[in-house]
């Protein structure tokens, strides 16, 4: 495929991250929507954090009755016994609780990353290549790992600290009331104190927190891009300055995630001054009703036990409320990813194919732009007819439009204009899968997964066996190198399949369309990456393939499609020729001036 036929890309790793920021911790909707899905791990998981609040109160509760009753006078060893017993209880209970609540909190989190991940990259199976035009594949990597282990923590562990904090503030509160009312409504009129500092530096923390979110995934774009390109970085020495770009990148993240950490050291240096000064101030009022008989020893300690408790527990909110800003930034993100809706989709009631599979394949008056060049057609009132069994070869010079025949043919783009068809059905009426599964695809580039060489080979027909696989292998001249493998088929290949050279590669996408059977072939100039020899009897088979398939090539290489029946040469989206090659020679046009180029060339 050449560059110039291909879309441009709008976005840049450094731009794309940008999203709108979570102004409240509504996105957290779409968390809590699927922990529902799991509502006996859900039910166990409140119950036990309720457990460990109700354990965690009733310890000071205890310590009253142990100070005014086993530390009294005239206080038996039995009453003694009894009394640190129950507390003995009250811990073990704390404890299997406490157990309990992280296993099934902690579960839950798990879960329900997974299931989000899934949703995500199923939905982004359905996009066409243009989405990911405006959308960088690796930023999108990085939500699906930073932004999903953000959200992991926030339902895992911030989510139930949250809970936990939250149950135990609240009873707190109520059991202070219950013991000394006057201290107490002293303690809630200092709460307004509390929560002013977290409302205005929760506003400021959302917006710096998404932004730090964006820096990270800036970092993880450029490793990815960066790795991805080593050979390119070290051939033209380009080390320093990718060092260079590498280092602004993350002291850019480090100055954003600085603000950040300084906003919530303020905000936690303010709120715990103020909470337990008030709470101190409350203690010493209560120290002098200790000291005059109006309050009991065990009531003052359990006071200050629960307390330093529920003064604990706010102020542990305040930075809760942080982790869970960050989190609803992460999830509206991945929410962002979730709510788009393919471009091409399968219409409401799709149009069945002609079965058996003749086939044919038209373009009628077609113009179509790419979205991100809207003012150069690619094509412009482009019609070609393709037999069934016919071999059709695509010939002009970059950016004439060979490539979009492919895009549009398969069903990535619709033209602004004109109509597609597979076998008299125009594409936009028929199931997008079902128009793909008539097709096979061998690029000029071999795109190999890193898993096996089986799998690789078998992509087009996943339930090929061994022994079709290794026919399709022979056909393509694959079969001496795989069987060469160290461990045969179930070799590893590497990612992208780094393991073989390039005209390996390329046979083996070769062989992969072999598998796939289908009654169209597309064929980027197959054979650009083989040897004179590889090349010679690749041809070979592809040409007893091509006798019974419909097949169009693209050929930059005119050697290779001298047998074609019809040769259309393009020049700026439109067919300015077709015909044979000897015709189209003695034409000594468009077809003619390239044919000397190149058979001249080689000629010298």
């Amino acid at each position: 495929m050449d560059e110039s036929d291909a879309p441009a890309s709008a976005a840049t790793p450094e731009t794309a991250t940008a999203a709108k920021p979570a102004r409240t911790l509504r996105p957290l909707i779409m968390i809590w929507r699927q922990a529902l899905r799991y509502p006996r791990h859900l039910l166990i998981a409140l119950f036990a954090l309720m457990t460990t609040s109700a354990a965690t109160l009733a310890i000071p509760a205890r310590f009253k009755v142990i100070i005014d009753d086993a530390f009294g006078p005239g206080a038996s060893i039995d009453a003694i016994g009894v009394s640190f017993r129950y507390l003995l209880m009250i811990v073990a209970v704390l404890g299997i609780a406490t157990a309990f609540r992280f296993f099934f909190v902690s579960w839950l989190g798990e879960r329900v990353v997974a299931d989000i991940r899934r949703m995500v990259q199923t939905n982004l199976l359905r996009m066409p290549p243009s989405f990911f035009e405006d959308n960088s594949p690796r930023e999108i990597s990085s939500r699906m790992t930073a932004d999903t282990a953000l959200i992991e923590q926030v339902v895992g562990t911030t989510v139930s600290v949250a809970l936990r904090n939250l149950i135990t503030g609240i009873g707190g509160t109520i059991f202070l009331f219950a013991l000394a009312p006057r201290l107490t409504a002293g303690l809630v009129l200092a709460i307004p104190l509390v929560i002013t500092p977290i409302v205005y530096f929760g506003r400021r923390l959302r917006t710096v927190s998404r932004t730090s979110q964006d820096r990270v995934a800036d970092i993880g774009s450029m490793v990815s891009e960066v790795l991805a390109a080593m050979k390119i970085v070290q051939s033209f020495n380009q080390e320093k300055r990718e060092q260079e770009r590498f280092a602004a990148a993350v002291e850019r993240t480090f100055e954003v995630a600085k603000r950040r950490i300084m906003i919530r050291a303020a905000m936690t240096a303010i709120v715990i001054t103020l909470v337990f000064g008030s709470i101190t101030v409350l203690m010493w009022q209560g120290a002098v009703g200790v000291a005059t008989g109006s309050i009991s020893g065990g009531t003052i300690a359990a006071f200050v036990l629960t307390g330093a408790l529920v003064a604990g527990a706010f102020a542990s909110l305040t930075e809760v409320y942080g982790d869970l800003l960050r989190g609803a930034g992460a999830a509206s993100r991945l929410a962002e990813l979730l709510d788009e809706q393919p471009g091409i989709a399968a219409p409401a009631r799709p149009v069945a194919l002609p079965v058996p599979a003749r086939g044919q394949l038209s373009f009628e008056k077609v113009t179509f732009r790419y979205p991100t060049r809207p003012d150069a057609p690619a094509l412009l009132d482009f019609t070609l007819a393709i037999e069934p069994g016919e071999t059709v070869a695509l010939v002009g010079p970059s950016g004439a439009g060979k490539s979009t025949t492919f895009l549009l043919a398969q069903r990535f783009y619709d033209p602004q204009a004109g109509t597609v068809k597979i076998d008299g059905v125009p594409l936009p009426s028929a199931d997008p899968a079902e128009i793909r599964a008539r097709m096979a695809l061998v690029p000029q580039d071999a795109v190999l997964f890193a898993a096996s060489a089986r799998d690789n080979l078998r992509y087009g027909n996943w339930a090929a066996s061994d022994e079709a696989i290794w026919e399709a292998a022979r056909t393509a001249n694959a079969e001496d190198f795989l069987r060469a493998l160290p461990e045969g088929l179930d070799t590893f290949l590497g990612d992208s399949g780094a393991r073989l050279s390039g005209g390996q590669r390329q046979r083996v996408a070769i062989a992969r369309a072999v598998l796939r059977d289908a009654p169209i072939l597309l064929l980027d100039e197959a054979t650009s990456a083989l040897d004179a020899e590889s090349e010679r009897l690749v041809q070979d088979a592809l040409e007893r393939l091509m006798a019974t398939r419909t097949t169009l090539v693209i050929a930059h290489r005119l050697a290779t499609i001298r047998q074609a029946n019809r040769i259309v040469v393009m020049d700026e989206g439109r067919i300015v020729e077709q015909g044979t090659h000897a015709s189209l020679t003695k034409a000594d046009g468009l077809y003619a001036r390239l044919a000397r180029l190149q058979f001249d060339g080689l000629a010298a």
